[in-house]
């Protein structure tokens, strides 16, 4: 069984992009937001000009990270599955902003599937792709649906999708098991795509523990 995870509002708290944004970013990162969400420009669009609007360097960046919080059920979430299943962080946001505050959580071992962060010079970023797929039907960084696909080819399925936004919109109709939550659930709700509402990691366990894994779920991506 793999569990794909989103970072951004599902194992953080809150967005950690927006929070960035928010604190170290021009405000013109606003009128991109909103073209990306008008659909005029694609979410991969979107998040590289708004990196390129942040002033802070690398010690700043590193110190605000810290500051994430995650759920604070994803441990006891991760000690239960960890003996049959198979986590990874698959998330559209930044990979700095995810090590950091996984490391700084003390949450090891833990594969991550992030865009690039790079600095090219003390205060000014780039985002770089190394996830991209060019058939990515949500015109993200970060494939959800391609990652799933590698995942489960590499440990097998199903493939169980916990997130919470427009980036996991994709996968969720193709996964064998969906927890969502906020944007996410309006958007199974439209397209009839059955799930499991989740606020935080402790619905998600429960759920889960209420599973009969003598009836394994089929594997469909």
């Amino acid at each position: 069984m793999i569990f794909v995870i989103d970072f951004d509002g599902t194992l953080a708290t809150e967005d950690t992009v927006d929070q960035l944004l928010e604190h170290h970013a021009d405000a013109a990162w606003r009128e991109l937001e909103a073209d990306w969400l008008e659909g005029r420009i694609s979410a991969l669009e979107c998040m590289q000009e708004q990196v390129r609007l942040v002033r802070a360097d690398h010690i700043t960046l590193g110190k605000f990270f810290r500051q994430i919080r995650l759920d604070p059920h994803f441990a006891a979430f991760r000690r239960h599955v960890g003996p049959f299943a198979h986590l990874a962080v698959v998330s559209d946001g930044l990979d700095f902003a995810i090590h950091t505050a996984l490391r700084h959580a003390d949450i090891e071992a833990l594969p991550v599937f992030a865009n690039q962060l790079q600095f090219i010079s003390p205060d000014r970023l780039e985002l770089s792709f190394p996830h991209r797929h060019a058939e990515c039907g949500g015109g993200n960084g970060v494939c959800k649906c391609a990652i799933a696909r590698q995942l489960a080819a590499r440990h097998g399925g199903p493939v169980v999708l916990i997130g919470d936004g427009k980036s996991d919109a994709c996968l969720a109709g193709l996964a064998d098991v969906v927890f969502a939550k906020d944007s996410l659930v309006r958007h199974c709700q439209g397209r009839g795509i059955a799930y499991t509402p989740f606020e935080n990691f402790a619905d998600v366990l429960r759920t889960v523990q209420a599973w009969d894994l003598e009836e394994p779920l089929s594997a469909t991506l």
